[in-house]
């Protein structure tokens, strides 16, 4: 594992999540946010957290590089990526999307709605460590253990 490609590959995907977080929960969802008041931080009281916020999503995305670069198994960065960053989001979105669902007051257009978003960005986010992390291409194909 390299580990200088692995810190460059979870900056840059923390990076475009940020971005992606952003555009997408910031802007395009904002007004299905606002409806559950009990739910989500406002407007207002929001960017108090967005420090932790930062800091938690790269330390998961150091997590995902080095999860990535462990299971590698050859051939391109972004097609490996890209799957990788699926399963990803399915397991996220499985976890939260589905569980907030069933345990939070939240109706089930923001759930769907979050669900969609989350697929999106963790497929972009595998997607970009599997491009900024490309391993060397001295690697050999590894067979899969499954």
């Amino acid at each position: 594992m390299n580990y200088n490609r692995l810190a460059l590959a979870a900056v840059a995907a923390t990076v475009a999540d940020v971005a992606y977080g952003f555009l997408v929960y910031g802007v395009l969802l904002a007004n299905e946010f606002a409806k559950f008041p009990g739910v989500y931080r406002s407007a207002e009281s929001g960017p108090a957290y967005l420090p932790l916020m930062f800091c938690g999503l790269f330390v998961a995305n150091v997590a995902l590089s080095a999860i990535y670069a462990k299971g590698y198994e050859g051939g391109s960065g972004a097609a490996e990526g890209l799957r990788f960053g699926v399963l990803v989001a399915v397991f996220v979105v499985m976890v939260f999307a589905g569980v907030n669902y069933a345990t939070l007051n939240i109706g089930r257009r923001i759930s769907l709605e979050l669900a969609v978003a989350g697929l999106v960005e963790w497929a972009l986010v595998g997607t970009v460590i599997g491009v900024v992390y490309s391993p060397a291409a001295a690697v050999a194909r590894r067979p899969s253990a499954i």
